[in-house]
């Protein structure tokens, strides 16, 4: 039993706690940093005010994780993030396949909460800084509402990855709020006051069939008048959750002392809404349903941007442009909205493409004033108009992994965030990120302690794509269809395709390519054929003359019209696709991106796969076998496909293909770490959508680990995740490595990105 006399007054339990690191904010970018930085050695503190992890990607709000794949909307081939953030989506798409938003909770918290070196504080919110002096952060105060408890959390290092930037604010960082003018950058997309300079908040509901009638009766608070809301007529009974994320409101308002002002009209909005799916009897087949969820907390777009050394601009995303500094990537379209969100005549975003991903620079990612703090997320340097494609969560995420890695190097070295930009120890930082599974396009450092580097690579076999059999279902000539083909210098491309004919019509074919050898966007035609087909089932032999003189991408386009169809295959190789000029609706307008006015963006054709389980090859016989695939592609280049596969490729007639890495002399070795290719061309959306599979079906099934007797060191039978990192229960000395693959399944042969070695650490 507690009993205590009255007093004056009591202090709050107090706990003072030091790391290397303080992080505040757990949404993606703080959860990665923290996980990426912990892994690296370094003590963190990971602070969030809310119950869960996550941010917008919870359960308390539910938006699903997009970045550079944009719903495979765009040109950006195999652009998903590296890293944990495809840790993460990689796994969550293994065990919720379906999006359960719960499940993305509990997959979060257990990634913090398996790293040592991380102590997690939910439920706390940073209220308070101190300062060691002008330009240096020494401490924050945060209170925790579940437990009573004030702590008090010091270091040498800070990230703000709070969203609104809360730490930054009260630290005194230079920051930005609203749109800058078209002339202080040069951005030509820059809007007007009109349009408006700040996005809105959205806040989602789900619904749930009973199996009976349910009856709805609006709070009173609810909008009486759903005209008031322009695009009324497109609210059904069949949409809900992000898909609805134009319920978006206080864009003309302060996104950050304004949002509990901002929660109440959306609530507003949203009661409305289903009031009318239910109650205007324009949806019947809305009788059964019951509202099950509505956010109780706004996800948030936009609110402060701080300054960095450097700001990110429009030009940057739109020209590619490069960064000695570069340590991520993005790759969502410039996608502002109306600041008057729900309530405008205008569409509810405008989206504009670029031709393919474009570099971060370091830079970007710490306060130009306060000499210890990092930026991570949403509130990184950026002009308002960059800030509508970084502001994403995977990138954001991205960004937090390479906010992770720089601070533990900072940490072990002494250093300040600026320091970094020193070359060389930029390049440590982007060796570092490169070695965790980080991608950071047109970047490749050699390393020096990479054992696999030095070895003589051979395989047991190569494949050679000669054939893709005609075995998969028929596709229509009504719309473009593509093969993106790998190509190497010298290469002629010869082939036959399958074509059945209901009436006799003309077929184009076209060989196009990128302007840029690592886009992926056809914007370059080299040679045109027109065939005469009959009607009938025939093969059609086409020959091109152009020989390519570099590695590459080609693009051998199909045009007809509905009497042709191409006989596809359900043969799939990593590093070749099918395309289809088509729309996406969820990120474009049209199958042609055209801006009406000069806004600085490129007019250009969309060319994508079709998800799985449709996406099938175009199929082809070739005259020449194409081989890209060589053992050597896992120590020479990026882990995923570029302007090449960049993978070991085995040939799917050996039953258990095997790789081999031989020294000249004896290595001791207690790490490696391989790289499969779990198809960085799917999105991964987290929630909602739901994925045809859980595993995806280009990675092996398993593999094994041999040493030069043919021991086994190590094997998996179920290997599903990109990175597998294998730690010898103790160094082993060996001459040779053998690296044993078992195919994913009939259709697909084995493939391997990289192959990497280390040894006594």
């Amino acid at each position: 039993m507690i009993t205590s006399a009255p007093v004056q007054s009591r202090d709050l339990a107090v706990q003072r706690l030091a790391a290397d690191l303080v992080i505040v904010g757990g949404g993606l970018a703080g959860t990665c940093a923290a996980v990426t930085a912990a892994r690296a050695g370094i003590k963190v503190l990971l602070v969030q005010d809310r119950p869960v992890l996550g941010g917008n990607s919870s359960s308390e709000v539910r938006l699903w994780v997009l970045g550079a794949t944009s719903h495979m909307g765009n040109n950006n081939r195999w652009a998903r993030e590296g890293g944990v953030i495809d840790e993460i989506l990689v796994e969550n798409t293994f065990r919720n396949r379906e999006g359960n938003p719960h499940i993305v909770d509990t997959l979060l918290l257990e990634k913090v909460v398996n790293e040592p070196n991380i102590r997690l504080l939910l439920n706390t919110a940073v209220f308070e800084v101190t300062k060691r002096d002008e330009d240096t952060l020494a401490s924050v105060r945060g209170f925790c509402s579940q437990n009573s408890t004030l702590y008090e959390l010091s270091a040498p290092l800070f990230c703000d990855a709070s969203g609104d930037g809360v730490l930054g604010f009260m630290a005194g960082a230079a920051f930005r709020m609203g749109a800058e003018s078209r002339e202080e950058f040069g951005e030509k997309f820059a809007p007007s006051k009109e349009y408006g300079e700040l996005l809105g908040h959205s806040l989602y509901f789900y619904s749930k069939d009973t199996g009976r009638p349910v009856t709805f009766v609006p709070p009173s608070y609810a909008l009486k008048d759903i005209a008031q809301v322009p695009r009324w007529r497109d609210f059904s009974a069949r949409e809900q959750g992000c898909k609805l994320w134009w319920i978006e409101y206080g864009g003309r308002l302060d996104t950050v002392h304004a949002t509990e002002e901002i929660k109440w009209e959306l609530w507003r909005v949203v009661y409305g809404v289903w009031n009318h799916i239910k109650n205007s009897g324009l949806f019947p087949e809305a009788a059964n349903l019951t509202l099950e969820w509505v956010g109780t907390i706004p996800g948030k777009r936009e609110s402060r941007r701080f300054e960095g050394d450097y700001m990110l601009r429009q030009q940057d995303i739109v020209e590619q442009r490069v960064h000695d500094d570069a340590v991520a990537f993005g790759g969502w379209s410039l996608d502002l909205h109306p600041a008057d969100g729900v309530f405008s005549e205008k569409p509810g975003c405008n989206q504009w493409h670029a031709k393919g991903v474009y570099q971060i620079p370091y830079r970007c990612l710490y306060s130009r004033n306060v000499t210890n703090l990092f930026l991570a997320g949403r509130i990184i340097s950026a002009s308002h108009v960059a800030f509508a494609s970084s502001r994403v969560m995977a990138t954001c995420a991205h960004v937090g992994q390479a906010v992770g890695m720089a601070a533990a190097i900072c940490s072990r070295t002494g250093k300040l965030p600026r320091d970094l930009t020193e070359p060389s120890r930029l390049r440590e930082l982007q060796l570092e990120l490169q070695r965790s599974g980080q991608h950071i396009p047109g970047v490749r450092i050699a390393d020096a302690e990479d054992l696999a580097s030095r070895a003589a690579v051979s395989a047991s076999s190569e494949y050679a794509l000669k054939e893709l059999p005609p075995n998969g279902p028929k596709v229509k000539l009504d719309q473009g269809w593509a093969m993106l083909l790998p190509v190497t210098k010298g290469t002629q491309l010869q082939f036959s395709v399958w074509a059945e004919v209901a009436a006799a019509a003309e077929m184009r074919v076209e060989l196009r390519a990128s302007s840029r050898v690592d886009n992926h966007t056809p914007d370059v035609t080299l040679e045109k054929h027109v065939f005469t087909l009959d009607p009938g089932a025939q093969v059609v032999h086409v020959t091109f003359q152009h020989v390519f003189q570099e590695p590459r991408y080609a693009f051998v386009c199909f045009f007809g019209n509905t009497s042709i169809e191409l006989v596809t295959s359900e043969h799939r190789v990593t590093g070749v696709l099918s395309l289809c000029h088509a729309v996406n609706l969820a990120v474009a307008k049209s199958a042609v991106q055209t801006p009406a006015e000069d806004i600085g963006v490129d007019t250009f054709e969309f060319w994508q796969p079709k998800r799985r389980p449709a996406g099938q090859n175009i199929a082809m016989r070739f005259e020449h076998p194409l081989t890209p695939f060589a053992a050597r592609n896992v120590v020479s280049g990026p882990s995923r496909p570029t302007a090449q596969p960049n993978a070991w490729v085995a040939d799917l007639a050996e039953e258990r293909p095997l790789l081999t890495l031989r020294w000249e002399k004896p290595q001791t070795i207690s790490r490696v770490e391989l790289m499969f290719d779990t198809d960085f061309d799917h999105p991964m959306e987290t929630v909602l959508w739901g994925h045809p599979e859980s595993r995806m079906p280009f990675c092996a099934s398993g593999y094994r680990l041999l040493d030069s007797s043919g021991k086994t060191l190590a094997e998996n039978r179920a290997q599903h995740q990109t990175r597998a990192t294998i730690v010898l229960p103790s160094p082993v000395t060996t001459q040779q490595l053998q690296i044993e693959l078992e195919h994913p399944s009939a259709n697909i042969p084995a493939a391997l990105f990289e192959v990497r070695c280390y040894g006594k650490e």
